[in-house]
């Protein structure tokens, strides 16, 4: 009682947050999201950097509109916390290619801190593989492709070309004015209907069909579907959900686009008939397997893939094709056709990405091209306007589920793969994937 009591033990420091660590791993995890990325792999690349620059107890969160990173120091220090908002979203699967070849590096410390911003400022700056006017050149060949495969020839392919590149045309000019997507879309789909419109008023409604699919084709969104599917799968629920109403706004863009058309078509006397609509192919024929994989290889065009995909996005294409027709052949449903076909494609391109350390979505994404609804679009809409509302209904929501099979198709092949893996960073680390923890119960 007669001594001073002891001074507390001073505390040691916390460990070190380089903000510099934080801000990559922020806009790395920021250009992956925007240029088309699943939420899982972008939390995963984000995570790899952290360890990557020693962010010590370092939790990562992205969301379709977000990220956020807060690194603990521990010791008492306050946590060094910093997020970033998405704010444009561009397709471009060379950055994909390039962001993940730069995680890599630095995973396995080949990349020095300021190597790794230099590398980042670089992606971010560099130009796509192909010049701008390819780029929307390539959305008029998938609509040409698109009708050459439903069964229509060169007069018909060309008409698609040209109401595709209008429609694009129309809705970026619409974008310069800052008029929302969801009313560029509308125009788009609009303009393709109304050339199809045309064509059978000049007294040729076989071929309409096939304008008006091709057209579509080149629109429906293939790229955010397979992305909320995935999404969902891997429990990145809030994300997913974002993606879904994403999808769905974008359908229903165009099938007001398409409807409005039709319905003024029709009011106008013009004489549009379901029964002129194209069936799939029964037989495999040279030329729709070749549109088939022009399909896909346009498509990956369009999202900016890098040259060395385009072969595989080719084949991959003509290669859903043939299964599809093959499984219709067996009388197979159509929804399960596709996705037995988009799960066997899924396999081999998830096979490809990784044994070729690439991202996979430059893969599957436009391996699904040739699959993509058009045609039930535009059934639906057709029937709707001419007297057969349940009709429509049934055939929309046929379509919707023709490509919600497409997506769980492709997804669940990379689950086959992933289950299968003895080798790479993601097979040491699976037991501790966050979509693959089990919960009792429900």
């Amino acid at each position: 009682m007669d001594h001073t009591p002891p001074e507390p033990p001073e505390e040691e420091p916390g460990e070190v947050v380089d903000p510099r660590a934080v801000d990559l791993v922020l806009r790395v995890g920021e250009l992956l999201l925007a240029s088309g990325e699943t939420t899982e792999r972008v939390n995963e690349a984000m995570l790899g950097l952290a360890v990557a620059y020693e962010l010590p107890r370092c939790e990562v969160q992205a969301t379709l509109t977000s990220l956020l990173v807060s690194a603990h120091p521990g010791k008492g220090e306050p946590p060094v916390t910093a997020s970033r908002a998405i704010r444009r979203r561009t397709p471009a699967y060379w950055r994909l290619t390039a962001l993940h070849q730069l995680v890599q590096d630095a995973s396995i410390g080949m990349l020095e801190l300021e190597d790794a911003h230099t590398r980042l400022a670089e992606i971010k700056m560099g130009r796509p593989p192909y010049p701008a006017w390819l780029l929307v050149v390539a959305l008029g060949l998938i609509s040409a492709s698109g009708s050459v495969l439903t069964g229509g020839g060169p007069l018909v392919a060309t008409t698609a070309f040209i109401a595709t590149l209008l429609g694009d045309r129309a809705a970026a000019a619409l974008a310069r004015r800052g008029i929302a997507e969801f009313f560029q879309l509308t125009v788009a789909a609009a303009i393709g209907a109304g050339a199809a419109v045309i064509v059978v008023a000049l007294g040729s409604p076989g071929q309409a069909a096939t304008v008006v699919t091709g057209a579509i084709l080149a629109l429906l969104p293939g790229r955010p579907l397979v992305v909320s599917i995935q999404d969902g799968i891997t429990g990145d629920l809030v994300s997913a959900g974002a993606r879904v109403l994403e999808v769905f706004f974008m359908i229903a863009a165009i099938v007001s686009g398409l409807g409005a058309v039709v319905y003024i078509a029709v009011k106008l006397g013009v004489n549009i008939d379901v029964r002129h609509l194209p069936t799939p192919a029964a037989e495999l024929e040279p030329l729709a397997v070749l549109a088939a994989a022009a399909i896909s290889l346009t498509f990956a065009v369009s999202l900016a893939a890098p040259r060395d995909v385009l072969t595989a996005a080719a084949l991959g294409g003509g290669l859903i094709w043939v299964l599809y027709v093959l499984a219709r052949g067996w009388q197979v449903p159509p929804v399960l056709a596709a996705a037995m076909a988009a799960t066997v494609v899924g396999i081999l391109a998830n096979w490809l990405a990784r044994r070729h350390g690439h991202p996979v979505m430059p893969f599957v994404v436009p391996a699904i091209g040739p699959l993509l609804p058009g045609t039930s679009l535009y059934r639906g809409m057709v029937e709707l306007n001419t007297g057969s509302p349940e009709s429509g209904v049934l055939s929309l929501i046929g379509a919707v589920s023709v490509a919600l099979a497409l997506g769980a198709g492709v997804n669940l092949g990379g689950e086959l793969v992933r289950a299968f893996q003895h080798v790479g960073l993601s097979a040491s680390g699976r037991w501790a994937r966050p979509a693959a923890r089990r919960t009792r119960g429900f």
